[in-house]
């Protein structure tokens, strides 16, 4: 007798002794007549009904029958589990991975591409940037690089869509003396910044319009909470003191809140300073005065009642005469042309401004496809177990059905039993997900890099987590619950222990499981080789510079405040102390190191043609010889390419080849355009190198100009060495530091290992290969493990015609030749379908390959024998065990 969980007990006992008195009165009742007590009590029941289904109705009536149904399901499916402990761990572990793994790569998404930023009405934001073609020339500075100052200025004072308006630029800036450096991740701001952010400070004040004013003598610092934390304490009595920034110092006026991280997702900050501040900053190498360096982002809050659109067209009509007022003076009648045509517009920046997502939006995309395949194979895995236990569960299942039990009963029970491994698979999940998101974003994380999200469980996350318990849920657990529920119960009682899932339907079934989990184990496997063999290409890759042994090292010599005239010789004896330090086998100055993502183009005529573009470096002599780049012809530059002398430069392989196809390219010149404030620059070229890499190793060798910092009018002091020694980088680094102590121990020094940059700059493709190559191998694993339960499972049932094969003469090899033909049909079909999926996958990700075609053939065959042999495996095992058994006692027991 089944008793409420809750409820009213007393009715129970009314309902029982209700029926057992409708019971005893038509057993009287006949008596009466003349009945035997037997006969008559076997007729009354039967004239009763089904005593259970009159109780189950009678319930239903009471009301709340239904969540009672439920919890007793609940009950009864833990029961259920805890009496196959093997299979429920299985289940929970292979569920937990599949939905761990989406949620770590959904979580680190979201924080990418889709949550807000953490301030007040954050959909009222929008970036005003170049909305035309944008075909900008000068200098490019920060991740945001959308408005000159003066741009600024003119937007500023003429916008009228938005409420309040904010420039930015983000840097690096140097807290120490002295010695090596230690930077600062520091913003210029405007005035406005935190205040149309809406950010209220912890302590102190934020900045106001006050507070960055042309020529501002002030200098005021708002410092991060976790920059407070972390360097003061958390001390309230850090207002007042004085922080050095690039060697100047500045007052601490107030902390940001520890939510506030800024504008750049991914990014945090560590000080805040006016955008008055930076030519204090940077002196006389600042960007507040050159009209054609694009430094700043600016973001606005709109009105209300004003869209994105309408600020779009506000932002269209004034830029006309933004850009004409602006037009910087040392511009070429082509690049002016350019200028002026620009137009500015309005975009969503509620989730803030990331170069993350443009790099990762894509690759995270497609991992999350590659995750969703995993859980997919992982519930199609399930679904095969659960059909085999409602096989062996047939005769209970039997027995409800002839007892009174509904089909929809007994499918929820079916499905509250899978839903207890969905929520258990989930919660299990769920700690595995987060160690996965912290593990992704220190995948991503360089130390030229820093990466920082927040994981915080928001709506967007918890939402997918809770949607992806129910569907697995459902994809595993509902066609085993039909199937299980859906024949005769008096057929179901006559088919014995053998059960009727040997039948060419049900069984058809796991088959088309089969195929569908080797399918999609095909799509794993190829786009796992693909990306692993992506990174080998690239980790192989003839750069056409030496990578081992070379240090980077720059120098910050601005506080020295070297007059200009002696600041060509101070790097060059800056040089010379380098290349003197023992173990040093070469060393060179660069203006830029390959493989950093910085690039410097300009426009060149050669004879007096149109005009083309290509690369730029300006580096000392000894710079091909550090490197190892060899030289094909020419020289390298010497003493005597200097400020008196005629323009030099050394071009590479790519450049003759572009540029003189057919003759010898030293000796022949070149001009590079430049504005009308500038001099106009004929280059003779005196030597050619082997082509390099410029920016990163994935793009095509492209034309690249050599030109000698001697001959270099405008020099910062903000200087790069590479040196190659055959000493430890340790002990080179010891050196380094000792030498420039010795010249001046304010010297700012950071170290770069130009392998570590290289390896660095392969992010990406080290997070692809090495998830897709995991979840490959997974996937492999679940379908070996899926096609073994399969045969295992067809071998059981067709234990009785094995033993009649082999009673009539059959032997083991053609056992086992009938079992293995019969996985191997499973294993064609499934790589047949997994073939041209992949195809389509390749195609979809070809744009992340390198030395790759999409349809590569080596790869697409290695994935197909790694498969096929590893389910012949599986499924050698199942044959095997069939052809020992003994067929006198396979026919003895059925």
């Amino acid at each position: 007798m089944k008793i409420p969980l809750w409820g009213n007990k007393q009715r129970e006992k009314e309902l029982n002794e209700e029926l057992e008195s409708h019971l005893q009165m038509a057993i009287a009742d006949r008596m009466a007549r003349g009945e035997s007590l037997e006969q008559a009590t076997i007729l009354a029941k039967r004239e009763l009904g089904n005593i259970t289904l009159i109780k189950e109705v009678t319930r239903t009536m009471w009301g709340g029958q239904l969540i009672e149904q439920i919890i007793q399901d609940l009950l009864f499916g833990v029961r259920i589990l805890k009496k196959s402990p093997v299979f429920t761990v299985i289940a929970i572990l292979s569920l937990a991975f599949g939905i761990g793994a989406n949620m770590a790569v959904f979580q680190l998404l979201n924080a990418v591409s889709l949550r807000l930023l953490p301030v007040n009405s954050p959909e009222e934001l929008a970036e005003v940037r170049i909305s035309s073609n944008d075909e900008r020339s000068g200098h490019f500075t920060g991740n945001r690089s959308s408005l000159t100052y003066a741009l600024w200025q003119e937007l500023y004072n003429n916008q009228t869509a938005f409420s309040g308006i904010f420039a930015w630029n983000s840097t690096q800036l140097n807290l120490s003396q002295g010695g090596e450096v230690q930077l600062a991740k520091a913003l210029y701001v405007s005035g406005d910044f935190f205040n149309v952010l809406e950010v209220k400070p912890v302590v102190g004040r934020m900045f106001t319009n006050a507070d960055d004013k042309a020529g501002c003598g002030s200098n005021f610092v708002v410092i991060s909470y976790q920059f407070w934390q972390r360097q003061y304490g958390g001390q309230a009595s850090v207002i007042g003191k004085t922080l050095s920034l690039n060697n100047n110092n500045f007052e601490i006026i107030g902390v940001t809140p520890a939510s506030f991280y800024g504008v750049e997702t991914g990014k945090t900050f560590d000080v805040a300073i006016p955008i008055c501040s930076e030519k204090l900053i940077n002196k006389e190498d600042n960007l507040t005065d050159r009209q054609e360096a694009w430094w700043l982002g600016a973001i606005g809050r709109l009105k209300p009642g004003i869209s994105i659109e309408q600020a779009s067209v506000q932002l269209n009509t004034i830029s006309s005469s933004m850009f004409q007022k602006t037009l910087p003076s040392n511009y070429t009648k082509d690049d002016a042309d350019k200028y002026v045509q620009l137009k500015l517009g309005a975009f969503f920046a509620g989730s803030g401004i990331s170069l993350l997502r443009k790099a990762y939006e894509t690759p995270l995309w497609v991992l999350m496809a590659i995750t969703g395949l995993v859980l997919l194979i992982a519930c199609a895995n399930l679904a095969n177990l659960l059909l085999a236990r409602a096989s062996a569960r047939e005769k209970e299942i039997a027995v409800k059905l002839a007892l009174g039990a509904s089909r929809v009963r007994l499918v929820r029970q079916f499905l509250l039993e899978s839903l207890l491994l969905a929520a258990l698979g989930t919660v299990v999940g769920a700690f595995i997900g987060r160690i996965l998101s912290s593990v992704l974003i220190t995948f991503i994380s360089t130390e030229r890099r820093q990466v920082f999200f927040s994981l915080e469980l928001d709506w967007r996350v918890f939402s997918f987590t809770v949607a992806l318990a129910i569907l697995t849920c459902l994809l595993f657990g509902l066609i085993p619950a039909l199937r299980a529920t859906s024949c005769d119960p008096a057929i179901m009682m006559k088919a014995g222990q053998r059960g009727l899932t040997a039948s060419q339907e049900r069984f058809g079934l796991r088959r088309i499981l089969v195929v569908s989990q080797v399918a999609l184990s095909l799509v794993l496997l190829v786009s796992a080789i693909l990306f692993i063999n992506t990174l080998r290409n690239l980790n192989t890759l003839n750069a056409g510079f030496q990578q081992n042994g070379v240090l980077i090292t720059t120098m910050d010599m601005a506080s020295l405040q070297i007059p200009k005239e002696r600041r060509q010789i101070a790097r060059k004896e800056m040089l010379d102390n380098l290349r003197n330090i023992p173990g040093v086998e070469s060393a060179a100055e660069t203006f830029m190191v390959a493989i950093s993502g910085n690039g410097w183009n300009e426009y060149i005529l050669v004879n007096e043609q149109a005009k083309d573009l290509s690369n730029f470096n300006a580096i000392s002599d000894k710079y091909f010889e550090t490197l190892e780049i060899p030289i094909l012809a020419g020289r390298d530059f010497n003493e005597q390419d200097n400020l008196s002398s005629s323009k030099v430069a050394i071009v590479n392989e790519s450049f003759k080849r572009k540029f003189f196809p057919d003759k010898d390219a030293v000796g022949k010149t070149f001009r590079k355009e430049v504005g009308p404030e500038d001099k106009d620059y004929l280059y003779e070229i005196v030597g050619v190198v082997k082509d390099t890499k410029y920016r990163e190793l994935k793009e095509d060798f492209g034309p690249i100009v050599y030109v000698p910092i001697s001959q270099q009018e405008k020099l910062e002091m903000y200087l790069t060495y590479i040196t190659r020694s055959k000493s430890s980088l340790n002990s080179l680094i010891s050196a380094i530091k000792s030498t420039t102590a010795k010249v001046n121990p304010s010297i700012s020094l950071k170290f770069t290992v130009f392998s570590s940059q290289i390896k660095d700059s392969l992010v990406r493709e080290r997070l692809m290969a090495t998830l897709a190559g995991f979840f490959g191998i997974l996937a492999t694993i679940l379908a070996t493990i899926c096609l073994y339960g399969v045969m295992s499972y067809m071998v059981t049932q067709r234990r009785n015609e094995i033993g009649i094969r082999m009673a009539l003469g059959a032997d083991r090899g053609h056992i086992i030749k009938m079992i293995l033909l019969e996985a191997c049909s499973l294993l064609a079909v499934g790589l047949v379908v997994g073939t041209l999926l992949s195809l389509a996958m390749s195609y979809t990700v070809s744009s992340l390959l390198f030395g790759l075609k999409p349809y590569d053939f080596v790869t697409f065959t290695l994935s197909i024998v790694i498969l096929a042999i590893v389910g012949i495996v599986a499924s050698f095992l199942p044959a095997q065990r069939a052809s020992k058994l003994d067929p006198m006692i396979v026919l003895k027991n059925d």
